[in-house]
């Protein structure tokens, strides 16, 4: 008896040790990825020219349709580079900017809590009349306006929203929030507390929430109230959540082979339907870089106070901060905050990315269509060459690329476990099986 007890704890502490090493391993590798310990930059850090370069001719090699690029360095333009496929683009040319749509609709919303409009942390149905959350299993009160600018209101729409063409009439922003018609294909489209809030999952229908209440809150349409409490204080003249007129300098839209689409029109322009330049967004990155005593300038907008909020971490996935209020955290600038900004991708080939280190005032814009990940894929690139670490988006791709090594590395470690387990101590071994 004694003797099987012994042999049962001795195939314990093995099978314990196994798991452990693969475990680890595991540990290791993920953490390798999202460390960037096996990325090489595309430039030598530091070297802005080299970096210039180098994305030029990423764009070159992949560019189907129009592409505007920007870097800034300590809040000043070092290089831009414009390409495009027919009509040219130039700095003040404006790019449908997708989901990019969400970060300005966040300084909205943060400037409604400034003069006191709107309490972040109270249920969103205070403030609504025009539409209400059907009823669920959880507690419609916990939706709050923080919860919806960081995907952690427990919606389940998972929206994506596709957008209407030209000549088909636009859904209502009401009917939009009771079900999307446009919703991405496989996606719910409801916008309903389908999980207990307080979790992160992206929302697209949050967004379209946070339009309506704005509406309700200011006292006006959403379109004008930006330009009014945002965009002009800002001096964006290019940028507007209102369709572009014919007189525009619009970019034309690209899918993948080059060929010309449609440019789409939205229930809920707060998250998907912003017009924007490479030239505003320069100006929105200098509007964000620190001031004398480090702080945000803000141009007034928003208060340092708030701007610090907004990237303050709300949400997390894979153990890692990624998003705070509007803003995606994309990785840690190594002073003691976050590289941030936004992304924007949509059919068919509709790409853009601003990212910044707020400490420092570097920053980059781009846009372009023809592409569904140029833009997020280079700046990508630029927070590896700015800060050595992988970001948001780029983890589940470098996770990817080191999947064989994980892979291969546990298949070693659990053979090696089953070869422990199926071999015999020296000591189980019986007496002359050593001669």
């Amino acid at each position: 008896m004694m003797k099987a007890r012994i042999r049962w704890r001795r195939v314990a502490i093995k099978v314990s040790v196994t798991l452990l090493l693969a475990v680890g391993w595991a540990g290791a590798i993920g953490y390798g990825a999202l460390a960037g310990w096996w990325h090489r930059p595309i430039a030598e850090r530091g070297d802005a020219a080299a970096f210039t370069a180098a994305a030029t001719r990423m764009i070159d090699s992949r560019m189907r349709g129009n592409a505007a690029f920007v870097l800034v360095e300590r809040g000043r333009v070092f290089a831009q580079v414009y390409r495009s496929r027919g009509v040219s683009v130039g700095p003040h040319t404006r790019f449908q900017v997708a989901s990019l749509s969400k970060w300005l609709t966040a300084f909205g919303v943060m400037r409604l809590v400034e003069t006191g409009r709107l309490n972040l942390d109270a249920p969103v149905s205070r403030y609504l009349t025009r539409w209400r959350l059907p009823a669920s299993a959880y507690d419609n009160r916990q939706v709050t306006a923080r919860r919806l600018l960081s995907h952690t209101a427990g919606l389940t729409d998972d929206l994506g929203f596709g957008g209407f063409p030209p000549g088909v009439p636009v859904q209502s922003l009401e009917g939009a929030l009771t079900r999307a018609v446009d919703a991405s294909p496989g996606k719910d489209g409801r916008v309903r507390v389908g999980q207990a809030p307080g979790s992160f999952r992206y929302s697209g229908g949050g967004y379209a929430l946070l339009e309506l209440l704005i509406e309700e809150t200011a006292g006006e349409r959403f379109e004008s109230y930006m330009d009014r409490a945002i965009f002009r204080p800002l001096d964006l003249a290019d940028t507007s959540f209102s369709p572009p007129t014919e007189r525009d300098d619009v970019a034309q839209s690209f899918d993948t082979k080059g060929r010309a689409t449609p440019l789409q029109r939205f229930s809920a322009p707060a998250a998907a339907g912003l017009y924007t330049s490479a030239a505003d967004m320069v100006r929105l990155v200098q509007a964000l870089r620190p001031g004398t005593r480090g702080e945000p300038v803000g141009r007034g907008v928003l208060s340092a106070r708030s701007l610090e909020l907004m990237r303050r971490p709300e949400a997390s996935q894979y153990g890692a901060a990624i998003w705070g209020l509007g803003t995606i955290l994309y990785a840690p600038n190594d002073r003691g905050g976050f590289i941030i900004g936004h992304d924007g991708n949509n059919t068919p080939a509709i790409n853009t990315a601003v990212r910044i280190d707020p400490a420092t005032g570097d920053g980059i814009v781009l846009l372009e269509t023809g592409d569904e990940r140029l833009a997020t894929q280079l700046a990508g690139e630029w927070v590896v060459w700015k800060t050595g670490h992988i970001d948001l988006f780029q983890f589940s791709a470098e996770l990817a690329r080191v999947t064989p090594a994980l892979f291969a590395g546990l298949a070693f470690i659990l053979l090696g476990g089953l070869a422990s387990l199926l071999t015999p101590s020296l000591r189980e071994r019986p007496a002359g099986a050593l001669r």
